[in-house]
């Protein structure tokens, strides 16, 4: 399971990415790549989820999961202003990027056993 939610997670960050450099560069993010990331995001988290419930990878699995909760409050956040055709708060983008891949490359050691 915890491979599963690594490769969702990989896929999100491909995603968060092109939106990223969308949003960074002062244009509207794909409604399509959107809702492709948040979906993805959405699956890997509740993979981790259950990972965290049976214990499994120990603490850092759950300091992962915290920081991609985070993460993904803050997509929320910025969903919003998509939904209300704005383009986000650039610094906004990179916090919620930077949350997002702390936590996968948490997630990362604890697949590597780093």
């Amino acid at each position: 399971m915890l491979i599963s939610a690594i490769l969702l997670f990989a896929i999100t960050a491909v995603g968060g990415l092109i939106l990223a450099s969308k949003v960074l560069g002062g244009k509207f993010a794909s409604w399509t790549i959107s809702l492709l990331h948040a979906s993805a995001g959405a699956a890997g988290l509740i993979l981790l989820i259950i990972e965290a419930i049976h214990g499994t990878g120990g603490s850092r699995v759950t300091a992962s999961l915290a920081l991609l909760i985070m993460a993904a409050l803050g997509g929320f956040y910025l969903a919003s202003y998509h939904i209300r055709e704005k383009i986000a708060p650039k610094g906004f983008v990179i916090i919620h990027a930077s949350l997002a891949v702390i936590g996968f490359l948490i997630l990362l050691t604890v697949l590597l056993g780093i």
